[in-house]
């Protein structure tokens, strides 16, 4: 069994965790325990529950930890929006960060349709 450290899926939201990192370096200081905490932790989290989910044995048991990182690439995605809102950000860093936060969508739902298959075909044999 390969680390959850050799999927594309996993290194995909490990670079959008460390340039929401970064981005957040730039918001006002009254955003540290609002905003900031809010877009770091969703951030996190979707890498956190790929590697979650990659401990786990049975599908549907991985599959929950993979909805919930989806969830958590889409509160992202929100808590850019109101960083777009507040202007603390331009519409050009936003759709920037909203594509990766889109194409770590696409990859966790092929990731999710890959272990269905892969179930579906232990289940068949």
């Amino acid at each position: 069994m390969k680390s959850f450290m050799d999927l594309e899926v996993w290194k995909k939201s490990r670079m959008l965790r460390n340039k929401i990192s970064e981005l957040t370096k730039s918001f006002p200081a009254e955003e540290k325990y609002r905003l900031m905490d809010q877009i770091i932790r969703s951030s996190r989290s979707i890498g956190n529950n790929i590697a979650e989910e990659h401990g786990r044995f049975h599908y549907a048991d991985a599959s929950k930890f993979l909805i919930n990182a989806r969830g958590s690439a889409t509160e992202t995605i929100d808590h850019l929006v109101v960083a777009l809102d507040a202007t603390y950000i331009t519409n050009e860093v936003f759709t920037l960060y909203k594509n990766d936060c889109e194409e770590c969508l696409k990859m966790i739902n092929g990731y999710i349709n890959y272990l269905r298959n892969q179930s579906s075909a232990v289940k068949s044999n």
